[in-house]
């Protein structure tokens, strides 16, 4: 893979406008009214991984439409007081895995909790959770899934999902709410900036290589991944690109980057195909709190890897130290 975006000068100064609904901020706060109206409890049940340096509980909390969703609450064997909390998207197909998989954060001294994703689950790590949730005529895969309509939309759910798994992690006694920190990549990527430009008091974001961002210039050059399945949709549902962008607009993590307040740490690679550079940086100069963006010049989609792990975890201790 080559070169195929914007050249680095460029991107540093890409500040695209990105469409917003009138309605964007109402949206959600009806949305996540709803979501709240379920029943609150969340369960933490031990489970037993064969690993001695931490503890794991199974996690099951409602989600959007009181829908059932898995997780992973891990933490340090030896721990007894509140302890920093990383919340942790997936990226796209992958569930929350399994229990044994998880030791980074508890093993630097942090509460993890790990989401599951309704429906996904079956690509890259297994997930736990059913999205019971139908639609009209879609495309193979996640991203055409009630695309019609907001209300309706796939990632409607998901971002609801999301806000509702870091309040339920922070319900563990072990969890300090007032230094929680969202990350992930790819989708895991787009949906914690969804979860920090939802939720006000999140301490801290590490957003890498975020999926999700910036619909417009997404769909007409990413090069592989998901983008394109919306092109599919849209190269047989003739003439419904307007409702479709509209809809995409009320998940943009361009729109939710711009309500961050956090600190945040995001990450971009330039030969990335199916997160192009310039949406990465649609979202990282929109964001509205201190941010600083590491730049991989001659990685694809993986990004910075366990570099930018060794990156986050320096970071992260930097951050909630103050």
């Amino acid at each position: 893979m080559a070169h195929f975006d914007l050249p680095l000068d460029e991107l540093r100064g890409y500040r695209p406008a990105v469409p917003e609904p009138d309605d964007f901020d109402a949206f959600w706060e009806k949305t996540l009214a709803l979501t709240r109206e379920h029943d609150p409890a969340v369960a933490f049940d031990p489970v037993e991984t064969g690993l001695r340096g931490v503890r794991t509980w199974d996690v099951t909390f409602a989600g959007f439409g009181g829908h059932p969703v898995k997780g992973w609450f891990t933490a340090p064997a030896d721990a007894s007081g509140p302890l920093p909390l990383v919340v942790q998207y997936q990226g796209y197909g992958g569930g929350r895995g399994l229990p044994h998989s998880w030791g980074l954060w508890p093993l630097a001294g942090y509460a993890h909790f790990v989401m599951d994703l309704r429906g996904q689950g079956s690509g890259g790590s297994v997930g736990d959770t059913p999205d019971p949730v139908g639609s009209g005529p879609a495309h193979e895969g996640f991203m055409t899934r009630g695309v019609e309509d907001p209300e309706t939309y796939y990632y409607r759910r998901v971002c609801a999902d999301a806000v509702r798994g870091l309040e339920a992690a922070r319900g563990h006694p072990l969890a300090d709410p007032a230094r929680t920190v969202v990350t992930g990549g790819s989708q895991g990527g787009g949906l914690a900036l969804a979860a920090a430009g939802l939720v006000p008091d999140v301490a801290a974001a590490m957003v890498d290589v975020p999926f999700l961002c910036h619909f417009p210039r997404a769909l007409s050059i990413a090069q592989a991944g998901p983008y394109p399945e919306v092109v599919r949709y849209l190269r047989m549902q003739r003439g419904r690109e307007r409702d479709v962008l509209r809809t995409l607009s009320y998940v943009d993590g361009v729109n939710f980057a711009a309500r961050g307040r956090a600190p945040a740490l995001f990450s971009v690679a330039l030969m990335d195909p199916v997160c192009p550079p310039s949406t990465v940086f649609a979202a990282y100069h929109a964001y509205g709190g201190e941010k600083e963006i590491a730049v991989y010049p001659y990685n694809e989609h993986e990004g910075g890897g366990t570099a930018q792990e060794a990156r986050q975890l320096s970071w992260a201790r930097s951050v909630l130290s103050r």
